[in-house]
């Protein structure tokens, strides 16, 4: 029973919510690609990813169309 505690505790610490808020149209491509690595393409969609270095590279590279909070 303990080890289910804790991993449910794992489960929520490090994840992030990330939802798209603005359209890669007319953005450079690199950044559509980035969006779409992140498991976004339409506006208003979320997606809660694990808070690495990878992910966090990836929303700065595109913070102007994202909004990142932590998953509840």
């Amino acid at each position: 029973m303990a080890k289910d505690a804790k991993k449910g505790r794992a489960d929520q610490v490090g994840r992030l919510k990330i939802t798209q808020i603005g359209s890669p149209i007319g953005r450079r491509h690199d950044q559509r690609e980035t969006l779409i690595g992140l498991g976004l393409n339409k506006i208003n969609r979320s997606r809660v990813l694990e808070d690495t270095a990878a992910v966090r590279g990836m929303v700065e590279k595109v913070q102007h169309l994202v909004k990142v909070e932590p998953a509840a």
